[in-house]
């Protein structure tokens, strides 16, 4: 039936990374076809029964893109993982990626080093001071990030440096800059503060490629 409606009304052609099934396909022979797996095939098309498909069926055959321009508070978390900064983890942290890249970070605010980096139940490192202490760009980027719609984080910014790297500041209490602001390094974006916290400090974190590693690593001694 589907095949004579497709007939009647001329066969459009897809766009890259579709596939229109032809008769005599299966799902084994298009995700040979086309150098993917048959769960990926089954997955990205929310296939219920992949013995049913039919002549003209459109299906995905490439990955979905996943490079949003935007960031967007669930960015911070691309791991799996919790929405708040300090809820119990769900499992054990993932192996820290070891960068292919190096970027030169300058520490984002003057205090004290009050909680470290353990991947799990702290993505990043807590830096207390006074209330409105000036928070600085650790290094250039554009600001892609700035809001409080991110529970446990208050009022922050993320700043991406480049196309591995980018940097969370949280628990704000003033946000200086705007999404997508160029900022260079060293530059106030914020005042520090408690929002969404029970303490003044800066929750700062490093992202490679989208998973959390330990700042100190990066940043100067001091």
């Amino acid at each position: 039936m589907m095949a004579a409606a497709l007939a009647a009304c001329g066969t459009p052609s897809v766009g890259p990374g579709y596939y229109r099934v032809e008769r005599g396909d299966t799902v084994s022979k298009i995700a040979r076809a086309h150098r993917q797996s048959v769960p990926s095939i089954v997955r990205w098309n929310n296939l219920k029964n992949p013995d049913a498909i039919e002549v003209g069926q459109v299906l995905r055959v490439a990955p979905p893109a996943t490079n949003p321009t935007r960031a967007t508070p669930g960015d911070i978390r691309t791991a799996p993982e919790s929405a708040s900064a300090n809820a119990e983890p769900r499992s054990a942290a993932p192996a820290t990626p070891a960068p292919s890249s190096r970027i030169t970070l300058v520490w984002p605010a003057q205090g004290t080093t009050v909680r470290g980096f353990d991947g799990t139940r702290s993505k990043g490192i807590d830096i207390a001071n006074a209330l409105g202490t000036p928070i600085v760009a650790a290094a250039s980027g554009t600001v892609v990030y700035a809001g409080n719609g991110l529970r446990g984080y208050g009022n922050l910014l993320i700043v991406k440096h480049n196309a591995d790297y980018l940097t969370a500041y949280a628990h704000n209490s003033k946000l200086l800059v705007q999404e997508g602001q160029t900022v260079s390094q060293g530059q106030q974006i914020a005042a520090m503060g408690d929002s969404d916290n029970d303490r003044v400090a800066l929750h700062f974190e490093l992202r490679y490629k989208g998973q959390s590693i330990d700042p100190a690593r990066y940043l100067p001694t001091r």
